[in-house]
């Protein structure tokens, strides 16, 4: 993605089929099914692979985990048919290396700063908030920020509202939101899933 386009944005947290729809129809660039246990979020394999039927080859679906065995990770992941697995937790890089498989993305979730993306093979980093999923915002308007080099989504507290500001202060890759389009825990939005998109789109305008 050149600096000119449109950030990539992720929806995360989708449990059913019309919040699917409205991200696709949004136009997300990808979209995240949680496996982490304790998360109102949280789907089963059957479920994240019917939904992830809905979604065009052009959309990335993603698989989130935090803190799980990697067996759990690569059974979950193949049982639902994702095309890409978020860890979310102290993953160390043999994690990445035995998830690695032909066609798969990897993504590092972290709320430490990184200098640079792939430093533990992942092919995506996202910056997220300490308390992931929330709602509370990670200080991404800090004077001392350093932008990572690479690929990488800002995430943590980001709304409608907020996320051009947050795009344009950062010069984030990419995006993700969760909560940020949730008219109660854990119930997404469509209206705020559109709107959310929209306002990503208009961040490099």
């Amino acid at each position: 993605m050149s600096e000119s386009s449109a950030p990539f944005v992720k929806i995360c947290g989708l449990r059913t089929a019309r919040d699917v729809d409205a991200a696709v129809e949004a136009g997300a660039d990808a979209i995240g099914f949680v496996f982490a246990p304790g998360s109102p979020r949280t789907v089963d394999p059957a479920t994240a692979r019917e939904l992830g039927g809905r979604v065009p080859a052009g959309v990335l679906t993603v698989g989130v985990f935090r803190g799980q065995p990697v067996a759990e990770v690569r059974r979950l992941t193949e049982e639902s048919g994702l095309r890409a697995v978020q860890l979310h937790g102290d993953e160390g890089a043999e994690y990445y290396e035995e998830l690695r498989a032909p066609g798969r993305t990897l993504l590092r979730a972290t709320a430490e700063h990184v200098a640079r993306c792939g430093e533990l093979g992942e092919d995506l980093l996202l910056l997220d908030a300490p308390d992931p999923g929330s709602g509370k915002p990670w200080n991404w308007g800090a004077r001392e920020f350093t932008p990572p080099e690479g690929r990488w989504l800002l995430a943590g507290g980001l709304t409608p509202g907020n996320v051009r500001q947050a795009v344009r202060s950062t010069g984030a890759w990419g995006v993700d939101v969760s909560s940020g389009v949730e008219r109660e825990r854990g119930v997404k939005s469509p209206e705020l899933i559109r709107a959310f998109a929209e306002a990503a789109r208009a961040a490099r305008r």
